[in-house]
């Protein structure tokens, strides 16, 4: 049988998880079981106005009668998360993708770091509770801007993990905070670490990493929101589709994505940020000038992939397998 693209969903529940943070709760609309999914995972949300917009489940991974998200209304809000606190209401029908996952645990790892910034505790907590329940070996740090925008502290307090969770507080005293060069200060064998939050707690957390030394295979990241714009550098190149060996200008203020749309070739797009890898196509021939977030350093010094919702060329063609 061939798995649904689209499923149906009924808010059954929307509650306030912390300032300017809210969860929902989705059940499938015929009330059956919804489809398995695995720590780390996340689903596509087609929401009012045509959006769609990308959310970690959060909820134990056990459970098959209900997805929880946990979404954050971000001040920058390019309309996706305004729409969730604002049009989506208990009773709310959606409709959203099975659940995906390019965040997944390393289950041979013999010891697990989860780092969560701000909203990016949702995947991280869905984490706690698969390794929580596996007996795996772990610790958990939570780094949220104050108390009140700490999401779901009454649930981690009240887990059987909660002794292995740490809080750290931007406005609160200085011994308190996290520590990340310390933390990650010396590369451990056998320890993986995972991180999510706002990018500056991220590139903080990777780039204290790489400097140490801890190998790439052993950090995992998801980044769900990037600041993609112009660059300086920027200016106009030729994409050649290999099929047809047809050529497409992409002129020096357009993406890639939009190049192809206007010639009427139509790639998957999703969060149009370099994030989600939806859009991702291989590429045969070029160098790629890589801006996303989903591609590993090693996988974008390949130069054989790229996101064209974002990314660009250093070379004056690329040969996308399109």
């Amino acid at each position: 049988m061939t798995a649904p693209t689209t499923l149906n969903v009924r808010v059954v529940r929307k509650a306030v998880e912390a300032e300017d943070i809210c969860s929902l709760e989705l059940a499938a609309v015929d009330g059956g079981p919804l489809p398995a999914f695995s720590a780390g995972s996340h689903v596509d949300v087609q929401l009012p106005g045509g959006l769609t917009r990308q959310y970690s489940l959060c909820n134990d991974p056990a459970e098959t009668h209900r997805y929880l998200l946990g979404v954050l209304k971000d001040a920058a809000s390019r309309g996706g998360s305004r729409a969730v606190h604002e049009q989506v209401q208990e009773g709310s029908l959606l409709q959203i993708s099975p659940p995906k996952n390019h965040f997944a645990l390393a289950h041979d790892a013999q010891r697990h770091l989860l780092l969560a910034g701000g909203i990016g505790v949702t995947p991280i907590l869905c984490m706690a509770e698969r390794l929580a329940r596996t007996g795996a070996a772990f610790e958990m740090h939570y780094a949220t801007r104050s108390k009140a925008r700490t999401a779901f502290a009454g649930r981690i307090a009240a887990s059987s993990f909660a002794d292995r969770v740490h809080f750290h507080f931007d406005d609160g005293d200085a011994a308190q905070k996290l520590d990340i060069p310390a933390l990650l200060g010396t590369p451990r064998a056998g320890e993986h670490v995972y991180v999510c939050g706002p990018k500056g707690f991220m590139d903080a957390v990777l780039g204290a990493a790489r400097a140490a030394g801890w190998p790439e295979t052993q950090l995992h990241y998801e980044f769900f929101g990037a600041e993609v714009g112009p660059s300086a550098g920027d200016g106009a190149f030729e994409v050649v589709l290999s099929s047809s060996g047809r050529v497409i200008p992409v002129a020096a203020d357009q993406t890639v994505v939009q190049a192809l749309d206007a010639a009427g070739v139509l790639v998957p797009t999703s969060c149009e940020q370099g994030v989600c890898g939806t859009c991702l196509t291989r590429v045969l021939e070029g160098e790629c000038d890589h801006k996303d977030m989903y591609l590993t350093p090693e996988e974008q010094a390949a130069h054989d992939q790229f996101l064209p919702c974002c990314s660009r060329a250093k070379s004056p063609r690329l040969v996308l397998d399109l």
